[in-house]
């Protein structure tokens, strides 16, 4: 890759590990459904502009009802469910659990894709990675209770569904305009319940809390989807996608440097799995080099 390749890359890598931290610091004092709101607001906000100036609103907005359907499956449920389970759970375990999204999305593709088939490479990666998951959710069983670990299953169920979406009813649709509309869409969704407490959390919010949630909306939702398209247009899509394999990492090293989570041996031993897993269950073989390869679109966290 070019540097500027490796830049967008290594932003990307660390843009896409630090939610995790940065929800855990701010439902110290904002609410799941309030925190959601904030960053899908202010992340429209920030998008819309650019979405308009190349006229991608309209074209988002055709296929309205799968346009809703991501949304929920993709910004949501999945933030609304990663904001509560964070109130229970240190962020490096939720950026590991994460990690298995690629596990997940490898046996959704095979149940709707009958083109896509689980070789056995595929089988034994799907194998070995969801070993990690259960040393994983082994190791931290006691903290948290059930609720949590049934909160993060969702996410990781909604993280792997959304790209499909995006792959069968809104690749033609440009990506500005498809991340935009969705942020505005997840903000009208989440503005009943959080507006009417605003003002009360305006008033009662400490500065840690306040720049998480702003952090969560220019960095890691704004600035990342800027920065993301940018990498797929610099490297391609099949290489920007790599970063999914480097954020938990990222993650895991945040949430012990600066929240003092505690990281065994046996955390190293599950990513590892689950990263070898992730690899071997997602990996194709090379097209022809005739043929374009398309970009397949990674969740924010």
């Amino acid at each position: 890759m070019s540097r500027r390749g490796w830049f967008l890359f290594s932003a990307m890598c660390v843009v896409w590990g630090i939610p995790y931290l940065l929800i855990k610091v701010a439902v110290r004092e904002i609410g799941p459904a309030e925190l959601v709101f904030v960053r899908t607001a202010l992340g429209a906000v920030l998008l819309l502009p650019i979405a308009l100036a190349r006229r991608e609103i309209r074209a988002s907005l055709r296929p309205w009802l799968p346009l809703l359907v991501y949304t929920v499956i993709e910004i949501g449920l999945p933030w609304l469910l990663l904001s509560d389970a964070e109130r229970h759970v240190d962020s490096s375990f939720t950026g590991l659990v994460i990690a298995g999204v690629p596990l997940v999305a490898a046996i959704v593709a095979r149940l709707t894709n009958r083109d896509e088939r689980l070789t056995a490479s595929r089988v034994g990666g799907l194998l070995v990675g969801f070993a990690g998951v259960a040393l994983l959710l082994g190791f931290h069983a006691g903290g948290g209770g059930a609720m949590p670990l049934l909160e993060l299953a969702g996410v990781v169920v909604c993280y792997a569904t959304g790209p499909l979406i995006i792959e069968r009813w809104l690749s033609a649709v440009p990506r500005y305009g498809v991340a935009a509309a969705s942020l505005v869409l997840g903000a009208l969704m989440f503005a009943p319940v959080s507006v009417p407490k605003l003002p009360d959390l305006a008033r009662d919010i400490t500065a840690g809390p306040a720049l998480a949630a702003a952090g969560l909306a220019v960095i890691c939702t704004a600035l990342a989807f800027v920065l993301f398209f940018a990498l797929i247009a610099e490297v391609g899509g099949v290489r920007a996608t790599v970063i999914t394999f480097v954020n938990p990492a990222v993650a895991v090293v945040l949430g012990a440097l600066v929240l003092g989570e505690s990281v065994s041996w046996l955390t190293g031993a599950a990513f590892a799995l689950i990263l070898a897993g992730s690899i071997l269950s997602t990996r194709r073989k090379a097209p022809a080099p005739a043929q374009p390869v398309e970009a397949e679109p990674v969740p924010a966290p």
